[in-house]
């Protein structure tokens, strides 16, 4: 009897293999002509090699080594792992470059959507939160600023090539958002903290336009409870699905420092994300109703704000006023301390 004859193996996607070895490439801070000086090429083969163009086994192998990576993950047959936020948002954006429909929980808010403001907001907020350290802050504050060049790209081309965005979206982290304002650390002064927790008014207030309006294409689901604190992504382009899941932060208090993210395209994990998207969705506000929550929610920070101003200009006030004597009592040399104020407390 004759044996059945074996599938061919899947052909391997060139360009595609190519795609990720320029962001492992990226997310190791290596340059194109350092990379190739190691492997023993020309910088010209090098970005053949990215391009898609030129790709042997043997030489991925290598490379691989090199980035810190396994075969496997350049390749596409494994899950890939991105231990630097450069390299997992250069990936996030080759995805989207492609994908017809994004399915995404950031927090606090897909960046595709926010705001021209906020894209400042996000530069200087990822610029504070850089520590001080002279040892690791050029590195770091390098980053930094390279994170948020591939966001900006990513969100012009959102923007020109319009995919459908399912954005979920949880109360909590919209609160967090106001409460503590578009800041990358905690230290800064008071009135400072009072402008961006107004910044934050104004971006919660953009959200809740998009919810009202629905651009063509955009969905926004609002959820009353407390949601991972990993994101994740959904990308589909045709009949493929891939997942991303990711440690990084992008809303106040950034971390795009510390973390390892992954992407997949694993049918079990996409399979029980896409689960767990039905079931939030289901749960959701949308459209008018969670535009009304969104604007409750910057209308009471609003309001918080403007007593809090009240009672630092009274604060000043008082700081500023003449200091008042007491009466002295005969045969008597020391006064009478002070009567405490309205609301001060005994020493």
């Amino acid at each position: 009897m004759r044996t059945p004859a074996q599938p061919p193996p899947a052909k391997l996607d060139l360009r595609e293999i190519g795609s990720r070895l320029r962001v492992y490439r990226l997310g190791a801070r290596a340059s194109a002509a350092a990379l190739a000086r190691k492997l023993g090429v020309s910088r010209a083969a090098l970005y053949r090699i990215e391009d898609g163009q030129m790709i042997k086994i043997e030489v991925l192998e290598r490379l691989a080594q090199m980035l810190g990576t396994s075969l496997p993950s350049l390749l596409g047959a494994g899950v890939e792992y991105h231990p630097r936020a450069p390299s997992y948002f250069a990936r996030m954006q080759q995805l989207e470059s492609g994908a017809e429909r994004i399915v995404a929980h950031f927090n606090p808010v897909s960046y595709l959507l926010t705001s021209d403001a906020y894209s400042q907001s996000m530069r200087t907020m990822l610029e504070e939160s850089v520590p001080a350290d002279p040892r690791v802050r050029p590195a770091a504050l390098a980053e930094a600023r390279a994170v948020w060049r591939i966001l900006e790209a990513r969100k012009r081309a959102a923007r020109i090539r319009r995919p459908a965005i399912v954005n979920l979206v949880g109360v909590p982290e919209i609160e967090r958002l106001l409460d503590i304002g578009l800041v990358g650390r905690l230290d800064l002064p008071e009135a400072e903290r009072a402008r961006r927790r107004l910044a934050a008014c104004r971006e919660v207030e953009h959200l809740s336009s998009l919810m009202e309006h629905e651009p063509f294409g955009t969905q926004i689901g609002l959820i009353e409870d407390t949601l991972p604190n990993v994101t994740f992504q959904l990308f589909y382009a045709g009949a493929e699905v891939r997942l991303a899941v990711s440690p990084f932060r992008l809303g106040e208090l950034p971390n795009v420092r510390f973390g390892v993210a992954s992407v997949t395209a694993a049918r079990e994990a996409v399979s029980l994300y896409e689960a767990l998207v039905k079931e939030l969705w289901a749960r959701s506000l949308r459209g008018r109703a969670g535009a009304r929550r969104l604007l409750e929610l910057a209308g009471a920070s609003r309001a918080a704000s403007a007593g809090g101003g009240v009672r630092r200009r009274e604060t000043r006030r008082r700081r500023r006023a003449p200091p008042t004597t007491s009466p002295v009592r005969a045969g008597s040399s020391r006064p009478r301390p002070p009567v405490p104020g309205p609301g001060s407390r005994p020493s």
